[in-house]
Order: structure tokens, then C-alpha cells, then sequence
């Protein structure tokens, strides 16, 4: 707890350092001699990995929803219903506002929808983003079922969750990136949130480890 409670001041401190750091060099436009804040009045500039962070984020999320949606029909207990349920939620919200921030500013909206089973090119596993679930561990998780579903769900969502905490630190971890007010208020919720879903889903394991 210690460990993570000092992770967790460090990076609240760089979110601190990094908002008086962005420069107008790094802004992203559609038009290379314009600044992103002159294209939008009231916007703060935004960069390549801010798209970047916001596109991987929405598939990100999709996924997350995916595999939550599969609770109700693998015989999930009324505990990993009610998390899921908080998932799923949470995180379509949550793709809407992303997608509504890159439709705002000329960028490609990715639909949000996640990539089926199977459709993944072979060896092209490795290149997932942090914490998404191979094509395996998803045919592993849909044959699951009852108490087998709950343990095997907290596990791939845990690794899943730890994932995007890494897309989060490497964002503010980029010179010039999440300066803009929407990209640095989605970023910390995601990271507050899914650092406390962690904390609550290691319990979970531990209590069905205990039954």
C-alpha cells in the first residue's frame, strides 16, 4: 500500500509539473502552420499523443466493456454483476466523451467498438496496447463459467486496469502532452478510478480465495 500510495503522490506531482510546461511547438493541427488554439478558440493546444492517448484509450475501454458485458451470461456471481454493471457504465461515458473531444477537434473518431475474437493477425499480439487482452486469455475468459468466470474476470480485469494506469503515465510522462483541460481531467479520473477498481477487485480475489 505504501509502494502504490507514494506512486500515486509521484504522479499527481508530475500531473502538477506538467501544466506549465506545454509549448506551442508541440500543438497538433490540421493545418501545419496554425496553432491548435487559433483553430479552436477556447481550447487548450493538444498533441500527437494526446490523440494518441484518447484513440488507444476509446479501444482501451471497448475492450473492458466487452468482457464485463459477458457476466450476466457466464453464471457471474451477483457481486462481479454489480462491478461489471459499474464498468460498463462508466467507461461508455466515458467513450462518448473522448470520441465527442477528437470530433471537436478534426481528428479521426474511432467507433468504439472492440475488435472480435479471432480477427487479430497472427503474431501481432505483442503489439496490444498495455494491459489488453490477447486473443487466448479472451477464449479462455469466454469459457469460464460460475465461480471459474468471477476468478478468471478479476484477473484479466486487473491486468487490464494496470494497463491503462501505464497509457496514463506514459502520457503525462511526454513533454507537451495532456495540457488540454478535458485530456487532463479524463486522464486523472481514469487513473483515480481504475486505482481504486484495482484495490476493491484484489480483495474480491482474495475473498474467493478464502471460500
Amino acid at each position: 500500500m505504501t509502494r502504490r500510495r507514494n506512486h500515486s503522490i509521484m504522479i499527481a506531482g508530475m500531473m502538477l509539473g506538467l501544466v506549465g510546461t506545454a509549448t506551442a511547438q508541440s500543438a497538433v493541427t490540421p493545418q501545419a502552420n496554425s496553432s491548435a488554439s487559433s483553430q479552436y478558440p477556447g481550447h487548450y493546444p493538444f498533441t500527437a499523443a494526446d490523440v494518441g492517448f484518447i484513440t488507444g484509450m476509446i479501444s482501451h475501454h471497448s475492450q473492458a466493456i466487452l468482457i464485463a458485458g459477458w457476466a450476466p451470461t457466464h453464471g457471474a456471481s451477483q457481486t462481479i454483476l454489480t462491478l461489471c454493471a459499474r464498468i460498463i457504465n462508466a467507461q461508455q461515458d466515458e467513450i462518448t466523451l473522448m470520441q465527442n473531444w477528437l470530433r471537436d477537434r478534426k481528428q479521426p473518431v474511432p467507433d468504439g467498438k472492440p475488435m472480435a475474437m479471432g480477427m487479430s493477425m497472427p503474431g501481432m499480439e505483442h503489439e496490444l496496447m498495455p494491459g489488453m487482452l490477447s486473443d487466448s486469455q479472451l477464449k479462455v475468459l469466454d469459457a469460464s463459467h460460475g465461480p471459474q468466470f468471477d476468478r478468471t474476470f478479476l484477473h484479466f480485469m486487473i491486468q487490464h486496469h494496470t494497463g491503462a494506469l501505464t497509457m496514463v503515465d506514459k502520457l503525462f510522462a511526454t513533454t507537451g502532452a495532456g495540457q488540454d483541460e478535458a485530456i487532463y481531467k479524463l486522464a486523472s479520473d481514469v487513473y483515480a478510478d481504475q486505482s481504486t477498481e484495482i484495490n476493491r477487485m484484489q480483495k474480491l480475489l482474495i475473498t474467493l480465495a478464502g471460500e
